[in-house]
């Protein structure tokens, strides 16, 4: 894979999440991304990639005459995406694993590769949440033939955690909700 030079203030985005911003921080092996938002999020280098500059900056130097051209470089209309999601007022992590929402292309990997993609997310978003005190995650990760299912729950298993097939009407049949018990020191 390319090395790149992730400093502090550079804009960049998330390869599994849908999170831009800049970096705000360096610790150890984790860079803090704060988004628009201000939220910051801690990512490995492996998992953000750099953008130099949005196409939105490029074509507005650009003069546009096909019509729609001009659309596509009309400030698009934000439509937030978030990752988090409040149920009663409490802070729910969504996490689709598909793997096409993982990653921009799966060509080149195996079943294998895939599922443990899938679930090195799983677990980072899982550890992610323990270290933030957010109490509910839910991974949704489709019905298949349950590969991924069944290793999520041995994963689940060494967790402090009760996990539980999650809403029906919300997410079909193919996502499970974890209550991450917090830890009360």
């Amino acid at each position: 894979m390319l090395s790149m030079c992730l400093e502090i203030g550079n804009k960049v985005a998330v390869l599994d999440a849908d999170i831009r911003g800049v970096i705000a921080r360096k610790e150890n092996d984790l860079f803090f991304v704060k988004d628009e938002d201000g939220m910051e999020f801690p990512f490995l280098a492996s998992e953000l990639i750099k953008i130099e500059v949005s196409q939105y900056e490029i074509s507005k130097h650009v003069r546009v005459n096909k019509s729609l051209l001009k659309e596509k470089t009309q400030e698009p209309i934000k439509k937030k995406k978030s990752f988090f999601v409040k149920d009663k007022n409490e802070v729910v992590m969504e996490v689709d694993l598909h793997a096409e929402k993982l990653v921009k292309s799966t060509r080149g990997m195996d079943n294998y590769d895939v599922l443990s993609l899938q679930l090195e997310t799983a677990k980072h978003k899982l550890e992610y949440c323990i270290s933030k005190s957010i109490s509910k995650l839910v991974l949704i990760h489709g019905v298949g033939e349950g590969t991924l299912k069944s290793e999520l729950d041995y994963l689940l298993n060494n967790y402090p955690v009760k996990y539980y097939d999650a809403s029906y009407q919300k997410y079909g049949k193919g996502a499970t909700e974890i209550y991450i018990f917090q830890n009360p020191n």
